[in-house]
């Protein structure tokens, strides 16, 4: 069983609903990245989104967007993100982490090479947005092997046939679009979320984790309603371009923290 699904099954058993913030790998420094994650787990994260920074995101909105061409503009790459990861794994060893990224750089680097490579330095799972899941069962089997969940992307306009698709080759969670368009929209409609998520638990038990317009304890909370987990990133985005590099670690911590409160109530 991998550490995600155990994480899952945990959960589940207390009656808790799982807290998954993103950060940009590198941003706003990457000798800040490791410090940010430890912040993120004290605040009462559950597994944390590494992302990998790409020049040319197709997901992900302004704020997202400028946070990778910071982390790029610093040297930033997929080597990086994996030492990142081994050196949080110094001190924790339990909270699941997953890399979220691109194709280019995971092409560049070799998925079989990456696949040993994401293992050996502690990462659990693997979202990359555009490998579509009917063209990447390989990609997927060759992570389960290694011992890393393969996590895919469904969205409101994803048909029954993507979904069962999907819920074949994946592992881990699945991570569901709230809405059409990028990250960092504010247009969330929980009950679209709401009347989706049980087509998706028709086909598949995997945990859905929601993602894309979760910007505030209200928002998390209703989501959490119908969905496993939550997934916050530009809001997280946004608190550290607006925090002083001295003020930065204690005003993620406190903000994650409050989620935390509001799924637990």
């Amino acid at each position: 069983m991998s550490k995600i699904t155990a994480l899952f099954k945990e959960l589940k058993a207390s009656g808790k609903k799982g807290l998954i913030p993103f950060i940009t790998a590198g941003d706003p420094d990457p000798t800040f990245t490791v410090e940010l994650m430890h912040a993120l787990v004290r605040g009462g994260a559950n597994v944390i989104e590494l992302g990998v920074p790409f020049s040319d995101p197709m997901a992900d909105g302004p704020v997202i967007q400028r946070s990778s061409e910071r982390a790029l503009a610093k040297g930033v790459t997929l080597h990086s993100c994996l030492k990142m990861v081994k050196d949080f794994r110094m001190k924790d060893t339990t909270t699941p982490v997953v890399l979220m990224g691109y194709a280019n750089p995971v092409e560049q680097m070799g998925a079989e090479f990456f696949a040993t490579e994401a293992k050996a330095a502690g990462v659990d799972g693997v979202l990359v947005v555009d490998y579509p899941p009917e063209e990447c069962v390989d990609f997927a089997a060759r992570m389960r092997i290694a011992g890393v969940d393969p996590i895919f992307l469904l969205a409101p306009t994803s048909s029954l046939e993507r979904i069962k698709e999907a819920a074949k080759i994946a592992s881990g969670y699945i991570y569901y679009v709230s809405m059409r368009g990028v990250t960092g929209a504010s247009h969330l409609n929980t009950q679209d979320v709401a009347s989706i998520i049980p087509k998706i638990r028709e086909a598949t038990d995997i945990p859905i984790a929601v993602g894309f317009g979760i910007n505030d304890a209200a928002s998390a909370k209703a989501v959490s309603n119908t969905a496993d987990a939550v997934v916050i990133g530009s809001r997280i985005i946004r608190i550290l371009e607006d925090s002083p590099r001295d003020q930065a670690v204690q005003s993620l911590e406190t903000f994650i923290r409050e989620i935390r409160v509001a799924l637990d109530s």
